[in-house]
């Protein structure tokens, strides 16, 4: 059970630090992100691209 918080931990980490990088190729601006303000900080869910993202990986994982 720990192994898997810390792999969701490690993987949030990797996903903000890519995501200008990714916003470039239009992911993080799909349908099913959500970006709101509150109390003067943007809140950013990128329920889509974690989808599109995981699909993609799984299917590279299933090709090798």
């Amino acid at each position: 059970m720990v192994r898997w918080f810390i792999t969701i931990f490690i993987a949030v980490i990797v996903f903000s630090a890519a995501l200008p990088w990714l916003e470039k190729f239009g992911i993080g601006r799909l349908p099913g992100d959500i970006r709101f303000k509150l109390f003067g900080k943007t809140i950013f869910l990128p329920f889509a691209s974690t989808v599109l993202l995981s699909s993609a990986i799984f299917l590279l994982a299933r090709l090798f």
